[in-house]
């Protein structure tokens, strides 16, 4: 028989895959991105919060959802813009059609179309370039909704 959980405990955190990313049950809208953004470790929590927050400002629009313990933001009918993941050392934020973006962001990827960028620890974020990339990146035509 299951045992009840007593009021003062506190649910179990959640388990950290490999680099220290949140495992995450799969789910649509905003709770499970917050879910997600809130057992981010340390400084990237900050970085999660502050991208989550841009996205939403940048395109009112969006919807989210977490697939494969990571966070995706797109448009209704129209699919998957982008995504982040937590790295021991970086937040890697994906632009899933990412090689129409100008300027390019700066890491290629092996997926076709894709391009990347990474946030460390203490960098400065420019706001500007990345809101332009999200803008940019929502106008295209995303990845299939899944």
């Amino acid at each position: 028989m299951p045992r009840k959980r007593n009021a003062t405990q506190r649910p179990a955190a959640p388990k950290r895959l490999s680099g220290g990313n949140p495992q995450i049950a799969k789910g649509d809208g905003d709770a499970p991105v917050q879910a997600f953004i809130a057992a981010m470790p340390s400084w990237q929590r900050a970085v999660g919060r502050r991208l989550d927050a841009l996205i939403a400002r940048t395109v009112p629009e969006v919807q989210k959802a977490v697939r494969w313990n990571t966070p995706f933001y797109g448009i209704e009918g129209r699919g998957w813009f982008l995504a982040f993941h937590c790295f021991a050392k970086y937040v890697k934020v994906a632009f899933l059609r990412g090689e129409s973006l100008e300027p390019l962001p700066p890491i290629a990827s092996k997926s076709p179309g894709t391009r990347y960028l990474h946030l460390h620890e203490a960098e400065a974020l420019d706001e500007a370039l990345l809101a332009d990339w999200i803008r940019q990146a929502a106008a295209l035509p995303g990845e299939p909704v899944f």
